[in-house]
């Protein structure tokens, strides 16, 4: 094996940077690939809440990573408490040699089954820097994330939701008819009942937790949502010379699903970033508010009133809303400023449902296909090898056969369920 530390600086800045350059779904097999030449091991794994879909991210023999739990992570991550943790740990269901590392961003990088005897203090202390930065890369890529990103997101938060509420059913049941039967006066041995029940009555508490803890990371507070808003737009306040009135939501407020929270903070982020090249804006107000059913946005600027959805900017915003269901609607008055609302479901599948896409023409779905994606006209036309008027032609039919009035209406009619 290569020594981590030994690798040429700048071989190694293009490794890191290749790993940082995958998707969120890739970058674990790539840092896999990238630290086993130098650090031998079975299975990586990447545990970060910043992913609330997919907190997990792995690498490696499907034994390993198919069976490892949250709160098995939960307990290495407590271990390791924001420095490196080498050692036997519980992973699948049992014993291996682990080393742990934890980022400033609270994520953990584990590796499994480490071979080649005990890492050096120096490839400890390189690993860490490394793990630092891929963090860092993570938590951006989930700000920004793309729309195919946020519905395989939301699909994963579906299906967990639905195996941890039948895994809870299934044993309390099991656990509760225990319970019932130890207590029952039909048995002997009150001791050995007496200690059946603790036991039980402890699965119980845990199985508890156990469901407690994955709703915490499938769910955000609404107001904590809010608040790390107001820490994403704190540099754009201080240095960029614009000033945000934030209008938080209600404190009974139901909590946001994770990749609902993620998506409104980062159409939030660029809405303003797109409101705010206008050198007339020099005021904006952020407003959530919470109907119980949808996160309500609204974002108001001072500015000439003269932006559209399709300004550069919030063509890639109506995409990510539309995947997740929600609406867009921009009023822009000249010489009195923009109001952009946006709706955003809570529950999947809770928006109305647009118009099928029917009586379509061949070319117009492939129209309809790159308008969701996020593509303008002129990009359309060159992927398509016709004109960017054909391309209009196009929208214009396609608006009027599914009843929709604006782009962000026929994103969101491409990218929901038939």
């Amino acid at each position: 094996m290569v020594p981590l530390a030994e690798n040429h600086s700048n071989e190694l800045l293009s490794q890191v940077r290749e790993v940082m350059g995958q998707s969120l779904l890739g970058i674990a097999a790539s840092l896999s690939t990238m630290l086993r030449p130098s650090i031998g091991h079975s299975a990586l794994i990447i545990f970060t809440e910043d992913c609330t879909g997919r907190p997990q991210k792995k690498a490696g023999l499907a034994e390993i990573i198919e069976k490892v739990t949250i709160a098995e992570l939960d307990v290495l991550r407590d271990a390791a408490a924001r420095s490196t943790l080498t050692g036997d740990a519980r992973i699948g269901g049992s014993l291996h040699r682990v080393v742990v590392w934890t980022a400033d961003t609270a994520a953990i990088l584990v590796l499994v089954d480490v071979s080649g005897g005990e890492l050096s203090d120096s490839t400890i202390a390189l690993v860490q820097e490394v793990w630092q930065l891929i963090a860092l890369s993570i938590r951006q890529q989930v700000m920004a994330a793309s729309p195919s990103y946020i519905v395989d997101s939301r699909s994963a938060s579906r299906d967990r939701a639905s195996l941890i509420a039948d895994l809870t059913d299934t044993h309390a049941t099991t656990l509760e008819s225990l319970l019932a039967v130890l207590r029952s006066p039909m048995h002997g041995d009150a001791a050995a009942r007496q200690r059946a029940v603790d036991m039980a009555a402890a699965a119980m508490v845990q199985l508890r937790s156990i469901s407690d803890r994955d709703r915490m990371l499938a769910e955000e507070p609404v107001q904590s949502a809010f608040e790390r808003l107001r820490d994403d737009l704190a540099p754009l306040v201080k240095h960029g010379g614009l000033d945000v009135e934030f209008v938080p939501p209600p404190t009974e407020g139901r909590p946001l699903p994770g990749e609902v929270a993620h998506a409104a903070r980062a159409v939030v982020r660029g809405a303003v970033l797109a409101l705010s090249d206008s050198e007339a804006v020099d005021r904006v107000r952020i407003q959530w508010d919470c109907d119980g059913s949808n996160l309500l946005i609204g974002i108001r600027d001072n500015g000439a009133g003269d932006i559209r959805l399709t300004s550069p900017g919030l063509v890639q915003l109506t995409a990510r809303v539309a995947v997740l269901d929600g609406t867009v609607n921009l009023q822009s008055t000249s010489g009195w400023g923009s109001q952009l609302d946006i709706i955003l479901p809570l529950d999947a599948g809770s928006a109305p449902m647009l118009p099928a896409v029917e009586g379509l023409t061949r070319r117009e779905r492939d129209v309809l296909a790159l308008l969701a994606a996020g593509k303008r006209n002129k990009p359309i036309s060159q992927e398509l090898t016709i004109s960017e008027n054909t391309v209009k032609f196009h929208v214009a039919n396609v608006l009027r056969k599914t009843g929709t009035t604006s782009r962000a209406e026929l994103a969101a009619l491409a990218t929901a369920p038939h």
